[in-house]
């Protein structure tokens, strides 16, 4: 009784008390992880199935027999390689002017002075706030006009620059030191030869970011496809999706694995520039 009276009791920021702290929010965030897949994970797991074991009772996550011919006869249904073409070549293009427009804009922003440079920043950026739905009608009676409708041309010019990703180029090249500018124009170096050899070699990061939020924006992009884009010829993945489901509504197996394909190249682009996405989510939005 006496040796229990004089022990000492646990404080709170002990050792011990940390660890099963870390612990139990380690445990609660792969659990929340976990949840977040489970569609995912029923989305593969259906696409490797045939359509009658899909909504099969109880389910099995596992499929007794994985039917691979499914993503084979996804390809025979419908054009979906002219679709996944489409889409590559528009999501290539986009985002490499996306990333030099925007890139070429925030230097001038961040590094350069002259008149109304802050007034013309905040009216660029205003334009975020305007819905596309407000400017959409002149939008398309100006691609019809000059020539581009219905071409995947169409779809280029109109995302070929971005408010967001000048926004976002901005804030990080402020954290960069001016100075470095300063010293590479006494030693005769011109503006574009700062942005090329001092600037984008140190935005790695804010690069990466912008590359991903354009490419998964400009690949999952439906509506504008929608609009410009008639011909079967010029339709981009997510609606040839849509007429695949249309053909194809019975048939849960093939949509899954269709869908499934058309989420690939988005993963393979995160998945490859995740360490610089992280690290430009963490510091562009702080400096300046």
């Amino acid at each position: 009784m006496e040796q229990a009276l004089h022990q000492k009791p646990i404080r709170r920021d002990s050792p011990a008390l940390h660890a099963i702290g870390r612990v139990i929010i380690y445990a609660v965030l792969i659990a929340l992880a976990l949840f977040t897949l489970i569609p995912f994970i029923w989305m593969v797991s259906s696409s490797l199935k045939l359509d009658r074991e899909v909504f099969a009772y109880p389910m099995r996550w596992i499929p007794e027999t994985f039917h691979w011919e499914n993503y084979v006869l996804i390809w025979q249904r419908v054009p979906l390689l002219t679709y996944f073409k489409n889409t590559a070549f528009v999501a290539i293009v986009v985002t490499l002017l996306q990333t030099l427009t925007s890139s070429f804009a925030a230097y001038a922003f961040a590094k350069l002075e002259f008149r109304g440079r802050d007034v013309l920043f905040l009216a660029y950026i205003a334009t975020i706030a305007v819905p596309w739905q407000a400017y959409m009608l002149p939008q398309f009676i100006m691609m019809r006009s000059i020539g581009l409708y219905d071409t995947l041309w169409a779809m280029v010019v109109l995302q070929a620059f971005s408010a967001f990703g000048v926004f976002l180029m901005r804030q990080f090249y402020r954290g960069i030191p001016t100075e470095l500018c300063e010293a590479a124009r006494l030693d005769g170096l011109s503006e574009y030869g700062i942005w090329a050899r001092i600037m984008l070699p140190l935005s790695k990061a804010a690069i990466a970011t912008l590359v991903i939020f354009t490419f998964v924006n400009t690949w999952n992009d439906y509506m504008g496809p929608m609009i410009y884009l008639t011909r079967d010829i010029n339709k981009t993945v997510q609606v040839g999706l849509r007429r695949f489901i249309q053909e194809n509504s019975s048939d849960y197996h093939l949509i899954m694995a269709a869908s499934l394909c058309s989420l690939l190249p988005v993963s393979i682009v995160f998945l490859c520039l995740q360490k610089y996405f992280i690290e430009g989510i963490a510091t562009s939005g702080l400096k300046g």
